[in-house]
């Protein structure tokens, strides 16, 4: 037997018992099917709505209500904190009916599953650089949009994650007494990360660590950017007690 077949029976079989075991509702009426599956996602009955949506998925997926179906998969993954799952149904949604009412909506949810993936800044930062993607992404194709806004505030949290990670481990190896490494990091959160609030920070970070290793050529260079940048800036006065050990 075919492996698509074999799905199709189980989804019927656990549509069946799933039907018995809430109030005996049958039916082979397409718009039946869909309207009662809303009613039991209304009703918060994922489980049950479930069932009938997936067989919306594999049997009626020609139908009117097959985009809608699978718009509201994602949406009862989402509830349920299954980010994964519903990261894949409503990015399946956008690929199977690109036309649909709902691609929109889907491209800012799949965003906001991988967002709800992102794990904290120590981290595999994976998910944090797809929910970035697919925000941006969300922005490019809808500019006019009223969730353009929070869409840009979500790219600014995640990028802000990201800054941190460099930033920590520029630190991380500047404890451990690894000068070069440490510049790799400071140096990745100046070039990447310039609207983020470790911009700043990193540039110090930079030019302490560069008079550590007595590169004082380099050190003079970097104040000299760091005081264009930051004339009023946090660590101005640090930055030109430093400028004066410079020989």
């Amino acid at each position: 037997m075919k492996k698509v077949n074999i799905i199709l029976l189980i989804l019927l079989a656990t549509y069946s018992f799933g039907c018995k075991s809430t109030d005996k509702f049958e039916s082979r009426n397409p718009e039946e099917i869909f309207n009662k599956a809303v009613e039991y996602y209304n009703d918060e009955k994922y489980l049950e709505a479930k069932n009938l949506f997936e067989l919306f998925k594999y049997q009626y997926s020609a139908t009117e209500w097959a985009d809608d179906a699978l718009y509201y998969l994602g949406e009862i993954a989402f509830q349920r904190k299954e980010y994964v799952i519903a990261a894949f149904s409503f990015n399946q949604l956008r690929r199977s009916y690109p036309g649909s009412s709902f691609a929109k909506l889907s491209l800012f949810k799949t965003a906001m599953s991988f967002n709800e993936l992102s794990p904290k800044f120590d981290r595999d930062q994976e998910y944090t650089r797809k929910a970035i993607q697919a925000f941006q992404e969300f922005q490019y194709v809808y500019p006019d949009d009223s969730l353009y806004a929070e869409a840009g505030n979500k790219i600014n949290e995640l990028r802000s994650k990201l800054a941190l990670r460099e930033f920590s481990t520029a630190e991380l190896y500047r404890k451990l007494d690894s000068p070069y490494s440490s510049l790799i990091y400071y140096n990745s959160v100046i070039n990447d990360y310039n609207d983020t609030e470790y911009y700043e920070p990193a540039f110090f970070g930079k030019i302490e660590v560069l008079m550590l290793m007595e590169k004082y050529d380099e050190a003079k260079g970097t104040i000299e950017v760091y005081r264009k940048l930051f004339p009023r800036g946090k660590y101005i006065s640090q930055v030109n007690v430093l400028a004066t050990q410079i020989h």
